[in-house]
């Protein structure tokens, strides 16, 4: 929950669901991939994952379902089947609104359970990759959502102690990693509705 007492020193955000409206999008490209390799994964499992990298879910799927693959492999599959939507992405105005407010005054960071390539394309495609001091995706860290390490790993990156931190994020999982990270945490769908 939000404190509103609490001036941070440093501001760190999700992209997918948070920055950017991405998720239908990847939810599509899941489709397609899921179908092609004969993998179940229902919508709202996919949106409860918000946050997990897709090699993470691909070798979950694969175990539960007995499904042999190449988890890396069809990860890439995944990314190369959201990259034409790519031009379709739209920010999320009141969380984008509140990064440009803060831009000049506090250090801010990008904390993405995606890969850097993509991430960094859709910031680009939003034009607003120069906000940010920093952008962490999930191979810079050895533990994923909902463990703490790409929120610490982003504030270390801005300079900033993670309790002096406010993170943003859309998912159950990104909150957890926030908290844990020590961070004032705010879930940006409480602003969507």
């Amino acid at each position: 929950m939000k404190n509103e007492l609490f001036e941070p020193q440093g501001l760190v955000f999700d992209c997918d669901g948070t920055l950017a409206d991405t998720m239908p999008l990847h939810w599509r490209a899941w489709q397609i991939v899921t179908k092609k390799h004969g993998l179940l994964f229902p919508e709202d499992r996919f949106y409860s994952l918000g946050g997990v990298p897709s090699r993470d879910i691909l070798k979950m799927l694969a175990e539960e379902q007995g499904v042999t693959l190449d988890h890396l492999a069809v990860a890439h599959e995944k990314e190369n089947a959201y990259l034409p939507l790519m031009s379709q992405v739209q920010p999320i105005h009141a969380v984008v609104e509140i990064a440009r407010a803060n831009f000049g005054k506090i250090p801010m960071a990008v904390a993405s359970g995606g890969t850097q390539p993509i991430i960094v394309q859709v910031l680009e495609h939003l034009k607003i990759r120069h906000l940010f001091g920093a952008v962490v995706t999930s191979e810079m860290v050895k533990h994923q959502k909902p463990a703490p390490d790409i929120f610490l790993e982003a504030a270390h990156r801005i300079g900033v102690d993670p309790k002096r931190c406010r993170g943003f994020e859309d998912t159950d999982l990104g909150m957890t990693a926030i908290r844990s990270a020590g961070m004032d945490a705010v879930d940006v769908r409480t602003l969507l509705v």
